[in-house]
């Protein structure tokens, strides 16, 4: 994660969640020491993650790609490309009497109307977590009565605007600003969510969210007035005054990655920035080429998903310090660096709050990435599956599956 073997991953996404380890020493076979650079409270939460499995550094990346290996309560057994992926229970687990479970084997089906009605008829045990819309939750619960269906936050998954800094027009704060003045957040809501999702900022808003900003003050954050149309029509003044108008509209791009919960909320993107002299296209990205090209700063604009919890140290120091790789707007402020690591060596976690919301308004004075609203989406298990948690503020580390068991 670090950088320093000779094997490089192809992409290293979490190298900034490590800028603070100074190195790391090892004594015997079952004790490893960090050494960090400075204190930093949630460091073992990041170890904890389910972003941070581990895995050998003796197999080459290339290998880990078509045939991962980890330590954790399951082993790779199969993979067919858009068909299935099996995993079996690992004899040599860490937790001597886990999993429960024999296999577990994911099918693959791109249509949801077909996965959810796969599920209904009883071919699978459950659905994959938090996939199902509020309108597919609703059917499965109409049609299943006696399945188990919970409708949680979309794994603190935040939809956002992002923006290309580095490319005109976009270079031009004023012009960022007023696409961020054109949101109508409740209305992405409304349509996306059927009024189930939240409006928020940078953090996971509460109650699931454990650092996001309460909703008085986040009406105060530029942008985030509910008086949508005098935000639009703040936003027309600066767009006129930049030279765009009824006459001469800007024309672009909006890229967003091919899965529902990105296509969506981009079509009604695209029509709210109409109201700002904006005029989109929407450019649908195949899941393999979408993150490589949004990485290669190759796009304009862009509809995306990101985390937003359980912790503010990755999300914060990932998305907005001054040269992460996983910051893709390109956002750089000294400023918010400096606040970052100051909240990064907080202990007690009041004034923590305070100085990761002086983060969240320096964010949207800057327009550093607008978040636009948190999701809802829905997971339905058969009766007969027990021991199932579905994680509301973390989008990965529901997926161990160690205390699963089927009572059938």
């Amino acid at each position: 994660m670090l950088d320093k073997s000779s094997d490089k991953l192809r992409l290293n996404t979490l190298k900034s969640w490590y800028r603070n380890l100074e190195e790391i020493s090892v004594n015997g076979d079952y004790e490893v020491t960090f050494h960090l650079k400075r204190p930093q409270p949630a460091f073992p939460m990041l170890l904890a993650s389910g972003f941070a499995p581990v895995y050998p550094c003796h197999v080459p990346a290339r290998d880990m790609r078509t045939h991962p290996i980890g330590t954790g309560p399951f082993k790779f057994f199969e993979f067919r490309p858009n068909e299935l992926i099996r995993v079996a229970r690992n004899p040599d687990y860490w937790k001597t009497d886990r999993p429960y479970l024999d296999a577990i084997e994911w099918t693959i089906i791109k249509n949801m109307s077909t996965a959810t009605l796969a599920f209904v008829s009883g071919k699978f045990d459950m659905t994959f977590p938090a996939t199902l819309t509020v309108p597919f939750f609703k059917d499965v619960k109409s049609q299943s009565p006696q399945a188990i269906c919970e409708l949680t936050p979309f794994g603190g998954i935040n939809t956002h605007l992002l923006v290309n800094r580095d490319k005109p027009p976009f270079d031009n704060p004023d012009l960022r600003r007023a696409m961020a003045l054109t949101l109508d957040r409740q209305a992405f809501i409304d349509t996306i969510t059927q009024g189930e999702g939240q409006i928020g900022g940078v953090l996971q808003p509460p109650p699931e969210g454990l650092w996001g900003m309460p909703p008085d003050l986040l009406k105060e954050l530029p942008g985030y007035d509910p008086d949508v149309q005098k935000n639009r029509a703040e936003a027309r003044t600066i767009m006129e005054k930049l030279g765009y108008g009824l006459d001469n509209r800007l024309q672009i791009k909006v890229s967003v990655r091919d899965l529902s919960p990105f296509r969506d909320p981009a079509v009604i993107l695209i029509d709210q920035l109409k109201q700002v002299y904006i005029d989109g296209e929407l450019e649908i990205i195949d899941t393999t080429l979408y993150y490589p090209k949004i990485l290669r700063k190759d796009y304009a604009i862009a509809l995306n998903l990101s985390q937003g919890g359980p912790d503010p140290d990755p999300i914060l120091d990932g998305a907005y310090s001054c040269g992460s790789q996983t910051n893709l707007s390109g956002y750089c402020n000294p400023e918010v660096d400096k606040l970052i690591e100051r909240q990064s060596i907080e202990v007690n976690p009041e004034p923590r709050k305070q100085l990761v919301w002086a983060i969240e308004r320096k964010l949207a004075e800057d327009g550093a990435r607008p978040i636009i609203f948190y999701s809802r989406a829905g997971t339905c298990w058969q009766p007969y599956v027990k021991g199932l948690t579905i994680m509301v503020d973390s989008l990965h580390n529901e997926n161990r599956y160690e205390d699963v068991w089927l009572d059938k």
